[in-house]
């Protein structure tokens, strides 16, 4: 049987076949049920477990089929928001096998692992809840051609960007334009980090007639032009930007790192110490010169950016810098605290990410072929956007009864667990619930803890679903006799 929130977040699901709409209502349930779970444990019997793999093998239940209904209600959570900032980002999905490899999957780095690529637009409010998936793509490498290797930047260049992987960035971006145009009432805020500055994005975001507002992070230091097309004194975006006074300054604590491989040498890649570092923060309004392109001219683009960098960092370290390009205004010192503030909710799709690989587990499951676990990872993106739901909005709304997320099976059967006394006759407030499931998880309260974060809430609400179905079968409000759900 299909929990509440299943039934209301997959209430246009139209695979073609309600028996099958049913199905995947009850697939998702038991897999929200058990994230970490394998498919047959989470199932819990052999019948329901042929179930969900002949739903993934069913034509009808493509990965775009499954996240529609989802992407609905992701529409509905928007247009109730003033606000809403849509982030899009690339993961790899790794599903390398030491002996046979799924079939249909390609070479994620050359040919040394092998899987698919997922490129998804998440919204999240302002504070960091996710709202969900508004869309997604998925794409899968041809064998590695020796070629590219080989070509020179010029070359490369002048590949038309329709033929490059980073034409998603471009794509993913006009779907959020789309987006924009369908919650009039709603401020989108497009996020991305510096994969996607690329010029033909930044020209289409400019250019184009769009209510989507963007924050790009730069990696280039791009050249500069004067409104009449003669070159500035300071050539380039950077050198522009720290001749501007500094706005305000502000501290922050900086965690260490250490590079992944010792031949890496861009500098966001480099290790460095855990310190606390001051930061200043200065701002300008910018036109680029256009690159050249072989198969188009692109035109100049005026931008707004914000330069973050650190104050007399430690000798022999990288300093912590970010240069965010933008079209929100930046004339008043409020308006760079919100680019900044924005431009941090990015980190929340790295969060997802590992929700959805470490909490759901994706990358393990064990299908022969892509297109089976293309349809069980759409399933995954909705399990995984659930989880971080709860976790989020239990510090975004910590009065908010819980009864607002979780149900009265779920919410008593927990208090009497982890309280050890009988539930109470109110459901208590939603930020002391999310803390009694992430207890169930391994969260250890304390007078000043910090809320808990994903992995003990993903493993706490695995706990409470069979603590859950306990409640309904044989607790207090249980009638005579075990029942069936």
């Amino acid at each position: 049987m299909a929990v509440p929130w299943v039934l209301d977040e997959m209430k246009t699901a139209d695979l073609k076949d309600k028996r099958l709409n049913d199905r995947l209502r009850e697939v998702l349930s038991q897999l929200g049920g058990h994230p970490t779970a394998s498919i047959p444990a989470a199932c819990g019997g052999h019948t329901e477990m042929t179930a969900a793999y002949r739903l993934f093998d069913n034509d009808n239940a493509t990965f775009e089929a499954i996240l529609r209904p989802h992407v609905d209600s992701t529409r509905e959570r928007i247009a109730s928001r003033p606000v809403v900032l849509v982030v899009q980002d690339t993961s790899e999905i790794d599903v390398t096998r030491p002996e046979q490899q799924v079939a249909g999957a390609g070479p994620l780095d050359g040919g040394t692992r092998w899987g698919t690529f997922l490129h998804p637009l998440h919204a999240f409010t302002p504070d960091g809840t996710p709202l969900g998936t508004l869309h997604a793509l998925t794409w899968v490498r041809d064998e590695a051609d020796p070629r590219c290797a080989s070509m020179s930047r010029a070359q490369r260049a002048a590949t038309p960007i329709e033929e490059k992987e980073s034409h998603r960035w471009v794509e993913t971006f006009r779907q959020a334009g789309e987006e924009a145009q369908r919650c009039p009432s709603t401020q989108l805020v497009c996020l991305a980090d510096s994969e996607a500055d690329i010029y033909e994005l930044l020209a289409e975001a400019t250019t184009e007639p769009c209510r989507l507002d963007w924050i790009i992070r730069a990696c280039q230091n791009r050249a500069l032009l004067r409104e009449n097309g003669r070159e500035t004194t300071e050539k380039y975006v950077r050198e522009q930007v720290h001749v501007q006074p500094v706005l305000f300054t502000h501290t922050i604590q900086i965690r260490g790192r250490k590079a992944k491989i010792g031949c890496e040498t861009r500098g966001r890649r480099q290790p460095r110490q855990s310190r606390q570092a001051e930061m200043e923060v200065r701002a300008a309004r910018v036109t680029l010169r256009p690159p050249w392109r072989a198969d188009r001219e692109l035109p100049t683009v005026t931008v707004n950016v914000v330069f973050v960098s650190e104050v007399a960092p430690p000798e022999n370290d990288v300093p912590v810098e970010w240069l965010l390009v933008t079209s929100l205004p930046v004339d008043e010192i409020e308006q760079v605290r919100r680019v900044i503030q924005y431009y941090c909710v990015r980190w929340m799709i790295e969060v997802f990410f590992r929700v959805l690989k470490s909490g759901c587990r994706v990358e393990d499951r064990r299908f022969e072929n892509i297109d089976r676990l293309l349809s069980c990872l759409a399933v995954y993106l909705i399990v995984a956007w659930r989880t971080l739901y709860v976790c989020r909005l239990g510090r975004g709304c910590p009065d908010i009864s819980c009864e607002s997320v979780f149900e009265p099976a779920e919410w008593k059967s927990v208090w009497t667990v982890v309280q050890r006394t009988p539930p109470p006759s109110e459901p208590p407030p939603l930020g002391e619930m999310v803390r009694l499931v992430a207890q169930l998880g391994g969260y250890i309260k304390r007078k000043h803890s910090d809320p808990p974060g994903p992995q003990t809430t993903w493993i706490g609400l695995q706990r409470m679903h069979d603590f859950a179905l306990s409640w309904i079968l044989f607790g207090p409000d249980a009638r005579a006799g075990p029942q069936l759900v």
